[in-house]
């Protein structure tokens, strides 16, 4: 009896591995919108890093030219006390992304640190620590914001405080889930009965498994952190003056010159919409993408 082979062509080489282009690519085709969340938080950023190099003039330099127009030596005018609009809007966006960074990566941090605790003891230690976190949840964000920047005073380091504090509870709340999730698996189950310690169970087995929501926690908070320094900053109670923050632009120009000189007021305004937006297209992107659940749909 003969026996049949059959002829299977191999490739001619295996697949490459994807890159970082390909990736990237990957991504834009499949979220649009992220992707472009994604520039503009490139753009921020860039901006952020080169604000040196793109400003045109001192930003914090008076002048006489008070109130000039958009033209070709201002690019975006001038406010009342003869300072370049576009060096300002440019410098205030350092500003913006050095809070809403310190500020998200702290109360994000602090905060999964106690949903990573309270999670994995149980008990009292959950129950107490989660009222905590219902109370300070239970607070309008801007209401806790302002009560903490008014009980610290006006600084670059207290809007960062501030602001970390209104977002530590909901990264408490979001790890504490997750961690819930985790410590059930068969993997927990193995090492607490091969004697591993607490500790290293938590941080060694459970934290690392809880970065994706973190990551897309950190982005996005991040528009919220940066919403809420321009919010604290035009009521006077962020970044103090002569610091060019965004928010304290719009104080300044909102009451008295916004019908006189309008483009004080639409282009910082423009500036942390742009922000914001870019931030909560890309967080919710990253949510999409790194979510199990949410894949396919």
């Amino acid at each position: 009896m003969a026996i049949r082979t059959i002829d299977v062509a191999l490739p001619d080489r295996l697949p490459e591995e994807r890159t970082w282009w390909s990736a990237l690519w990957w991504f834009v085709r499949r979220n649009p919108l992220g992707a472009v969340g994604g520039f503009l938080m490139v753009l921020l950023i860039g901006s952020a890093i080169f604000a040196e190099v793109l400003a045109t003039h001192n930003p914090v330099r008076t002048s006489g030219r008070v109130l000039v127009p958009p033209g070709a030596e201002y690019w975006l005018g001038t406010d009342n006390l003869g300072r370049d609009l576009w060096s300002r809007v440019v410098h205030g966006s350092r500003i913006s992304l050095v809070v809403g960074l310190a500020s998200t990566l702290l109360g994000a941090g602090l905060g999964g640190l106690v949903g990573l605790v309270s999670g994995y003891l149980g008990g009292k230690t959950d129950l107490v620590a989660q009222r905590l976190m219902d109370i300070m949840q239970a607070l309008p964000i801007l209401v806790l914001a302002l009560v903490m920047a008014a009980a610290l005073g006006p600084s670059l380091m207290n809007t960062v405080v501030a602001i970390s504090v209104v977002i530590a509870p909901r990264a408490a709340r979001l790890i504490r889930s997750s961690v819930l999730a985790i410590r059930e698996f068969a993997y927990i189950e193995s090492a607490r009965a091969l004697g591993v310690g607490h500790g290293r169970v938590a941080f060694r087995h459970i934290l690392p498994n809880t970065f994706g929501p973190f990551i897309v926690l950190v982005t996005a908070q991040l528009g919220g952190a940066i919403l809420a320094e321009a919010a604290l900053s035009f009521l006077g109670l962020g970044i103090p003056e002569p610091y060019p923050s965004w928010g304290r632009m719009l104080s300044i120009a909102a009451a008295e010159y916004a019908r006189k000189a309008p483009w004080l007021v639409i282009f910082p305004g423009v500036a942390i919409s742009l922000a914001v937006f870019g931030t909560n297209l890309l967080g919710d992107a990253l949510r999409d993408t790194l979510d199990p659940r949410l894949r396919g749909s």
